[in-house]
């Protein structure tokens, strides 16, 4: 079967292909093709800026050219790129043997022998792959979470006045507000992108094992370490490994995997909470005509935006938890488990994309019920009990934490009368009196 999006394998590129589209320019297979052919094209150009007398006369015109290679990069130039891949059984090399066709159509052959010069594969993959890991991040993750975060910031202010009946452990407590407990989440993930935005993107550059062996041994007075500095971090924008074996060590990478995997769980928890509103009916959902809900029950209108990011930020967690954990361990210095893994880095960033689109959609469609919210704290004015012990410990009343425990912790119900008939009673001035019937479930919110 030819690939669409209705015969793909994988939901990713299949049912919600919409919503990953973006991600195809960073981790598909061209993607992987076109960045590893910026690094080898920026490695030229960076070889003839030391200058190496054999790449002496390397022009504007001509560095131009070089670049055109990877910015107009094209399906059909990856197609090449796999025609040789046949021929040589190694995907990289196939690059080289492209670039070196490239140039001599260009009539720059004499630069083909210094395409890859030095070079193992996994300098140029380990440079390309956390290129493209961090213009996506960039580009569009951090998007599309401060479009998530946005949301719930106006949501935060929109119900910034509105008092809610707090649950602990799944029973009635203090009184909250709305607001405040949407803005909690808002805090969290901004202290979240903070620790995220710490993590460098680093690559390895240092040949076969790490150590310029064959750079020195060819141009021993250049000083390689320093070039690969320059080309890694000024030209690329990467942080090169001093240290590795064949490969990057990732431990840079496995905590960016740990971070964006903790902001997936803080994105699961709201949308449990969301979730529990929506059954407690605090929140309604807008009714779109022709929609179906549930096909027997026709009344249904069911929350499956929140329950969909929630599957979906399982399955970026379940991967993102096996890559910190994988990638960081290779059989001395090196084993080829790490290259067939790296292959799926755009999956749980894919996964994390159909979460967070849902997820906005989701808060998007509530309505809040106010009558409900308003009836839950009317219901329960036990959680008071709390504030009149509070001011009576204030006045030197014996011991109000005994006494209000035997007028609530009861299974009858606790109004506004069975709690003025309590302070009726007690023993206190008339103004405390007073003060403490004031206090009511809707205004008993603290900050």
């Amino acid at each position: 079967m030819k690939l669409f999006p209705l015969t793909a394998i994988s939901p990713v590129d299949g049912r919600y292909r919409q919503k990953t589209s973006a991600l195809a320019a960073y981790f598909s297979e061209y993607a992987l093709m076109k960045y590893r052919v910026r690094v080898e094209v920026e490695y030229l150009i960076a070889l003839a800026a030391i200058p190496l007398p054999q790449l002496d006369g390397f022009n504007k015109k001509q560095i131009s050219q070089l670049r055109d290679l990877y910015g107009k990069f094209s399906l059909q130039d990856a197609e090449r790129i796999k025609e040789i891949e046949k021929s040589t059984n190694h995907d990289v090399k196939a690059v080289e043997y492209f670039l070196r066709e490239k140039l001599k159509e260009a009539g720059m052959e004499k630069a083909t022998g210094f395409v890859h010069f030095g070079l193992t594969s996994q300098d140029v993959n380990n440079t390309a792959i956390p290129l493209s890991l961090k213009e996506a991040v960039q580009e569009v993750y951090r998007p599309a979470l401060q479009k998530l975060i946005d949301r719930l910031r106006n949501l935060a202010v929109k119900y910034s006045g509105v008092a809610m009946l707090a649950r602990t452990h799944g029973q009635p407590a203090s009184p909250t507000r709305l607001g405040k407990e949407i803005q909690v989440f808002v805090e969290r993930l901004e202290k979240q992108v903070d620790l995220l935005d710490q993590v460098p993107f680093s690559a390895k550059f240092g040949g076969a094992t790490g150590n310029f062996n064959a750079h020195r041994v060819a141009y021993p007075s250049v000083n390689w370490v320093e070039f690969a500095n320059r080309l890694v971090h000024d030209v690329m924008g990467l942080q090169r490994s001093q240290t590795t074996t064949q490969i990057d060590h990732y431990d840079h990478l496995a905590a960016l995997c740990d971070a964006l995997k903790r902001i997936n769980t803080i994105l699961i928890d709201l949308n449990r909470d969301m979730w529990s509103y929506i059954s407690m009916d605090y929140f309604r959902q807008q009714i779109k005509k022709g929609e179906v809900g549930s096909s027997t029950m026709p009344h249904k209108v069911n929350p499956i935006d929140f329950e969909n990011s929630e599957g979906n930020l399982g399955m970026a967690n379940a991967v993102f938890t096996f890559l910190s954990a994988k990638l960081p361990v290779s059989r001395l210095q090196r084993d080829l488990t790490d290259s067939t893994v790296l292959r799926n880095i755009g999956v749980p960033l894919a996964h994390t994309l159909i979460a967070m689109e849902s997820t906005v959609k989701g808060l998007g469609k509530l309505q809040l019920n106010t009558e409900a919210v308003r009836e839950d704290l009317d219901r329960n004015w036990s959680v008071v009990a709390e504030a009149i012990q509070t001011v009576l410990r204030r006045e030197g009343y014996g011991d109000p934490y005994e006494k209000l425990k035997e007028l609530t912790r009861t299974h009858r119900r606790i109004t506004r009368e069975t709690i003025h008939r309590f302070i009726d009673s007690l023993d206190v001035r008339e103004e405390v009196k007073m003060e403490l019937k004031r206090i009511e479930p809707g205004n008993y919110t603290g900050y």
